[in-house]
């Protein structure tokens, strides 16, 4: 099976599914497969058609049963320095390099081999395996996918969200919430600046309020939080804007993010903003330059999945690892979405997060054969 699971591996990461491209190639390929196999296959193709998420089911046409879920796209490689070329799979050691080979299509590659022993058996609940699109760029594919599934009544019991965690088992994480703001302004001649309204000055004010915000959260962490940091946690991704020295700047732009540890933080930042840009900046930009304005863009705003007493999923795992040991990560999955859904839900899979998004990126086959492990036991569940 771990033979089989490489094989597949290595023909995953050779479809390139950066998030900017498309997926196609890499779902019809896993779609033929899964159909071969007797496996009832969704593609659901995103507005462009350029990209889809999937949905496929093994077993019985029968609510329940369990959710092996995936993101299918893999972050750029561009500007980064690999010892291989990143969409070929290269072993050294036991480890297997490639883009993807960890974040996260190594947990992929180990379902598509559990597929065949699973069809071949005899399910009292389905097994459902579930790919999304656009996970790097906001769960996009996830959050459109989430109301087909209700639309068409499929909501499976438990669901097993395979991220990187060296087969930890992680029961929570905080949310992730990603904003573009963009400061549109007047430009004019640098000598005057009076008589402009400088974008950049005024990004980089709403930047400085933004830090100040992020300080004060730090207050705000839960009694008895396990996250580390405990608190919601604020990043400034990007900051652009101007184009000489000597010109006053129309526009700018900033990308930021936030990682929060309970649903108030968000309104609590997003609220501090919105009441500094309405009374300050934008009246401020406006008196010199009434068109003035500042757009907020939402790229995406995802739940974090919140650790619970009642967690059949994590329980399921625990029994079938023999890890008792249960913890919280800072980093953001699709898992909330599914939790919210009323799955219970956890996340373990093969390879590190250290790994993630880095060059030379690889996965253990020891943890691809422990991740194996696992799904065998998940298939002799749903025949029990």
């Amino acid at each position: 099976m771990l033979d089989k699971t490489e094989a597949i591996l290595a023909d995953l990461i050779a479809f390139p599914t950066v998030s900017t491209d498309s997926n196609l190639d890499m779902m019809h390929w896993m779609a033929e497969r899964l159909e071969h196999l007797g496996a009832k296959v969704e593609l659901f193709a995103d507005d462009t058609g350029a990209k889809a998420n999937m949905f496929a089911t093994i077993g019985p046409d029968v609510p329940g049963g369990v959710v092996l879920s995936g993101h299918s796209d893999v972050v750029p490689v561009t500007d980064q320095v690999w010892h291989s070329n990143p969409f070929q799979m290269t072993e050294k050691n036991d480890l297997l390099h490639g883009r993807g080979s960890c974040d996260m299509k190594g947990f992929i590659a180990a379902t598509l081999a559990m597929a065949e022993p699973l069809s071949q058996a005899t399910l009292k609940r389905p097994v459902h395996l579930c790919f999304t699109h656009d996970e790097e760029i906001g769960c996009m594919g996830a959050r459109a996918l989430v109301p087909e599934l209700k639309r068409l009544g499929k909501v499976p019991r438990m669901a097993i969200v395979g991220e990187p965690t060296e087969m930890r088992i992680i029961e929570g994480h905080k949310g992730c919430c990603e904003y573009t703001c963009r400061f549109h302004g007047l430009e004019g001649h640098g000598s005057a600046p009076d008589l402009g309204v400088n974008a950049v000055e005024y990004a980089v004010r709403y930047v400085t309020r933004l830090m100040a915000v992020a300080e004060a959260l730090k207050s705000r962490a839960p009694a008895g939080s396990r996250f580390d940091p405990a608190w919601t946690t604020v990043n400034l991704g990007r900051l652009y804007g101007g184009v000489a020295h000597n010109v006053i700047p129309g526009f700018a732009e900033v990308d930021w993010e936030m990682r929060p540890v309970q649903p108030g933080d968000a309104e609590f930042v997003k609220d501090a903003l919105r009441a500094y840009v309405e009374t300050d900046l934008l009246p401020a930009m406006r008196r010199v330059y009434p068109d003035a304005r500042i757009d907020t863009q939402v790229i995406g705003e995802v739940a974090g999945l919140e650790p619970l007493a009642d967690n059949a999923a994590r329980d399921l795992v625990a029994q079938l690892t023999g890890n008792n040991a249960c913890d919280v990560v800072p980093f953001g999955t699709e898992a909330g979405l599914f939790q919210e859904m009323g799955m219970s839900v956890v996340v373990c899979g093969p390879g590190s997060i250290a790994q993630a998004h880095k060059p030379d990126e690889f996965v253990a086959r020891s943890e691809l054969a422990a991740c194996l492990d696992m799904l065998t036991g998940i298939a002799r569940s749903v025949a029990a």
